[in-house]
């Protein structure tokens, strides 16, 4: 490409049929737009994944949200901010109790299902490109073509994010019993607590205050000035809550009956490890994919897995002040013992860590992976911010809160989910009251609000036609036969005017 640029290149679908619904199983309830993504630069994701697309394989998709049978709502959790719950530690101290004692949990997964892959959002192949068109093409500047183009007014600025979330409300812990189990338990009918009593303190608290008054006592008798006491400090301020990465790494004891390993294998450009262990990770999916989906034997294909699962349009691209693997496209690999027993598909973006999916081995479904392993991708995340410092969320892919299955990302806080309509992000704990009342919602309540990035004027969308980079004003002129404007006006509206004026759609 001229200048060594590189560029985006798609095939847009449009989004007019219904296609089956992976979740409430609508045959044809599913609407969405879609688009072949030839090649794709990670910051062009970036910006259509905060736009409500999401990608599966090198097909990208975006929901039609007022129009699809469920709703999806693309979900970020501030990763730096995040603080396990209650049942998040459950699951930690689970893994920890299989890994150092060697027995697995009686019982299913109790944890989530995954995304399905999806299979059933419309089109997967492109249907006018040839790829040797496309590769060896040599794209002309564009300053070329832009010169011929009519003057574009500005368009305006982004809008900000929105508030910061507000934290969880807390719940009460459980009952301790002397067997180590916990119970919930009833609240005792009573008048409270007593309020001629004082409260209850922490031991270390109260020793602390005992050699505090024995040193204002000494320093009294010695002469000396007296200290002055600070305000006695709540709990809340004398204990710091523990970070995610301290309960992780008590999960993986030494000395122990199993040996977890976690391992990050680049799989686009594949790399030597990634192609090492393909045919072990395949044989996992397949496994995963007929006991968990319900797949017959011969659906769970080769072809099948990489064409999802492996192959991606994102290549690698590093930066200075990037993370040190790169961006792009890769596998994290949970090998026990030498084997692999669990994967996952993680994109990493400029500003974050992008779920795809998980797959595992149905021996190991009582372990609650989905949640272990979206527990080690946020610890993941914070790892490459240290690196990085935009890079500070991990996106959970879609929430489907018509789909009770699909809840339990929400309990992954703080988190914001983006409205569909002005593409701001608004903390979770402000869209679920609306989302009790209707499927589909906009989170924004600002009614003057819109969708700052939208372009309006499209003759300033690129194009790809005949080898060419050029604006659609240009195209347009130069273009025979039937108009297509409207169809690249919803498409420009769809990606917004970052994309819009970056990636290139393919014009036959």
């Amino acid at each position: 490409m001229a200048g060594n640029k590189s560029y985006t290149i798609v095939e847009y679908f449009g989004g007019d049929d219904g296609y089956r619904c992976g979740y409430c199983k609508n045959q044809t309830g599913n609407f969405s737009h879609g688009m072949w993504s030839h090649t794709m630069t990670v910051q062009d994701y970036q910006d259509l994944i905060d736009r409500g697309w999401r990608r599966s394989g090198k097909y990208v998709y975006k929901p039609i949200m007022n129009k699809t049978c469920c709703p999806q709502y693309t979900i970020r959790c501030h990763a730096l901010k995040f603080q396990p719950s209650k049942s998040h530690k459950k699951v930690l101290k689970k893994m920890s109790k299989f890994i150092s004692k060697g027995e697995l949990p009686k019982g299913q997964e109790d944890g989530e299902p995954m995304d399905s892959v999806c299979e059933d959002a419309g089109p997967r192949e492109p249907s006018k490109v040839c790829h040797s068109e496309l590769k060896c093409a040599s794209i002309t500047d564009i300053e070329k073509e832009a010169a011929e183009s009519p003057s574009i007014t500005e368009t305006q600025k982004d809008v900000t994010d929105a508030a910061p979330t507000s934290s969880e409300t807390s719940r009460k812990d459980p009952a301790s019993v002397p067997d180590g189990r916990t119970v919930a338990s009833a609240p005792k009918p009573g008048l409270g607590a007593d309020a001629s009593r004082p409260l209850c303190r922490k031991a270390k608290e109260l020793r602390k205050e005992r050699r505090l008054q024995k040193e204002q006592a000494r320093q009294h008798n010695d002469g000396a000035s007296p200290i002055v006491s600070p305000t006695p400090t709540t709990p809340a301020q004398t204990s710091q809550a523990k970070p995610l990465e301290d309960f992780i790494n008590e999960s993986l004891p030494e000395n122990s009956s199993h040996c977890l390993e976690v391992r990050l294998v680049r799989s686009n450009p594949p790399s030597p490890q990634f192609k090492a262990s393909f045919d072990a990770s395949y044989q996992v999916y397949k496994l995963y994919q007929m006991a968990i989906h319900k797949d017959p034997p011969d659906k769970p294909s080769e072809s099948q897995f990489r064409r999802f699962l492996c192959d991606s349009p994102l290549e690698a691209e590093y930066s200075p002040d990037g993370p040190e693997v790169g961006y792009g496209s890769f596998h994290q690999q949970y090998w026990l013992d030498g084997r692999i027993v669990a994967v996952g598909v993680i994109d990493i973006l400029p500003t974050c860590v992008s779920s795809v999916y998980l797959y595992y081995h149905p021996d190991f479904a009582s372990l609650s992976l989905g949640s272990y392993s979206a527990l080690r991708e946020i610890a993941f995340t914070r790892q490459l911010q240290k690196q990085s410092p935009k890079l500070s969320y991990y996106y959970l892919g879609f929430y489907i809160h018509s789909c009770p299955k699909m809840r339990y990302k929400g309990q992954y806080r703080p988190s914001d989910l983006l409205c569909p309509e002005t593409y701001a992000w608004v903390p979770i704990e402000r869209c679920l009251p609306h989302l009790e009342n209707s499927r589909y919602a906009r989170f924004n309540q600002d009614p003057e609000a819109g969708d700052a990035r939208l372009l309006k004027d499209v003759g300033r969308a690129l194009v790809l036609y005949r080898r060419t980079v050029m604006p659609y004003a240009a195209y347009s002129r130069k273009r025979k036969g039937p108009s297509d404007e409207a169809e690249v006006q919803q498409y420009a509206g769809l990606v917004g005017q970052d994309c819009a004026e970056r990636i290139l759609l393919y014009r036959a």
